[in-house]
């Protein structure tokens, strides 16, 4: 048999079928990890998730292996527009708590942006709060208007959900939502510190601002929604059942918001037994 043993060659095959065994297990572990992504990560967080199960995973094989199942996000990118105004808030000096600020702990910086859901039946106006260090909403309201009151009954919501301590910092842009009498007066009710990012620097909110491409990218810009209602539910499920909870992020340890929190609490509590 071309020069091999009989024994070599069933050797041989037993090691193809041990190698082709592996190869599919490989597969189906990326096919199950980008599934269960709903289909948003790309090649770094599938191999840090491989990596976390105890795979050997670099970004070149998985990215490879997942362009040829076909693996790709079928969600577009779009810029995001900023809705909140800050031409009222100009000419006048207004604190920046965060510039050069090192986030380590939960809930020591909280961060908070307005933007906007397209249904047939309107604009559904969204505002969320949210850590900066767990990645963590705190809180989502979802209204027809864009109105102070919609960023006040956000920020009430994470205080009572999330019992935010005192000396909490607020961060936000100069929108007149937030420059308003009403939130500053809540704020200081709370016991908060609030902080702006500078008039025409985008980047000083950075932290919050980022969140809604992403949310556009991976629950929005790929659907159609018939009714706010429609709206309200999807945007519900996606940051309760998908972002807090299961979406990782590398600068966490490929670890989701909530489970990075749970460890920290377990490492804090460890520390000072």
């Amino acid at each position: 048999m071309l020069g091999f043993s009989t024994s070599a060659y069933y050797d041989w095959l037993k090691i193809k079928e041990e190698r082709d065994n592996k190869r599919k297990e490989y597969e189906a572990a990326i096919t199950k990890i980008f599934i269960d992504s709903e289909k948003t990560y790309g090649p770094d967080r599938v191999c840090g998730l491989l990596r976390r199960q105890g795979y050997t995973a670099s970004y070149k094989r998985v990215s490879s292996i997942m362009k040829r199942l076909g693996l790709s996000s079928i969600h577009n990118r779009r810029r995001q527009r900023s809705l909140t105004d800050s031409r009222s808030a100009r000419g006048k000096e207004w604190p920046n708590l965060i510039r050069d600020l090192e986030v380590f702990k939960p809930f020591q910086v909280i961060t908070s942006d307005i933007s906007y859901i397209r249904t047939s039946e309107g604009f559904q106006y969204l505002c969320k709060v949210k850590d900066v260090a767990t990645g963590i909403v705190l809180a989502h309201t979802m209204a027809d208007h864009m109105k102070a009151e919609l960023v006040t009954e956000t920020i009430k919501k994470a205080k009572k959900r999330w019992n935010l301590p005192k000396g909490c910092i607020h961060h936000s842009d100069l929108g007149a939502q937030y420059t308003a009498k009403t939130t500053q007066e809540l704020l200081k009710d709370l016991e908060f510190q609030q902080s702006f990012s500078r008039a025409g620097k985008p980047g000083d909110n950075a932290w919050s601002e980022s969140f809604f491409p992403i949310l556009k990218k991976e629950a929005v810009h790929w659907r159609h929604f018939q009714t706010r209602e429609e709206a309200r539910q999807a945007i519900f499920a996606y940051i309760e059942g998908f972002c807090n909870t299961r979406r990782v992020q590398k600068r966490l340890g490929y670890l989701s918001p909530i489970e990075w929190l749970n460890h920290y609490a377990e490492e804090f509590l460890m520390s000072v037994a």
